[in-house]
């Protein structure tokens, strides 16, 4: 299944006209005017990504990790190790409360140069998800997860490989964390000069920032039968 494919059967609760609802959690402090609730946006920063950073607190203490996520409608999922203790601590959602995390996703476009020290920035768009984690145990909701994890770095990717045997899902764990507290914010444009800045004689204006794929590197095992997917060189 792509990740990027609504079929999330969960209920909507966002308010209406395709946006979520802003909270107290979700405005930010600064810099309101580039944050948006646009449902339309969020998914597709999220979709361009397949790495999020996850923050929660375990033993009094923030911890914060690099993880790969995928999306199905909405709901994000997170995998890891059946050993992991956040997942652990994410419980069913039944027999456990569940694990409160803020998920965020970030992409940059570009290095903006000013004339003046402060007003260095960058071209950027970014989620965060604020919620409460739980982990799956619903095994058609695991493999649909698992799925989704797939096709979010390599779209099509899951139908082209192996699905997982009965020993690597008991060795896996996944949780799900619905979108509900999420805000996007994105920065556009030029530098931020002062006036009286104007005439200084430093360099001022946007480096694009790109990625970008190089040519797929088959295994040196591979059988040479066998052909570059076209997903790939779509990439």
């Amino acid at each position: 299944m792509s990740a990027a494919a609504d079929t999330s059967t969960t209920a909507d609760t966002h308010a209406p006209g395709g946006t979520y609802a802003p909270t107290d959690r979700t405005v930010p402090t600064r810099s309101r005017h580039r944050a948006s609730y646009d449902r339309e946006l969020v998914h597709s920063i999220l979709d361009e990504a397949y790495v999020c950073h996850l923050g929660f607190v375990r033993d009094g203490a923030p911890v914060v990790l690099p993880t790969l996520f995928g999306r199905v409608g909405e709901r994000l999922y997170v995998h890891g190790s059946t050993g992991s203790r956040p997942l652990r601590a994410a419980g069913d959602g039944v027999t456990a409360p569940g694990l409160p995390v803020c998920l965020t996703v970030t992409h940059v476009d570009g290095l903006v140069l000013a004339r003046s020290a402060f007003h260095h920035s960058l071209n950027y768009r970014s989620v965060v998800v604020h919620g409460t984690a739980h982990q799956v145990t619903d095994p058609e909701e695991l493999r649909t997860a698992l799925d989704a994890l797939v096709d979010q770095v390599v779209p099509g990717r899951s139908a082209d490989s192996r699905p997982g045997n009965a020993k690597e899902l008991a060795a896996t764990a996944v949780i799900r964390l619905d979108l509900d507290e999420v805000s996007a914010k994105v920065r556009t444009g030029g530098p931020n000069d002062d006036p009286e800045d104007l005439g200084l004689p430093h360099w001022a204006g946007v480096v694009p920032v790109q990625g970008g794929y190089g040519a797929p590197v088959p295994s040196g095992d591979l059988d040479p039968s066998v052909a570059l997917p076209g997903y790939l060189t779509a990439l």
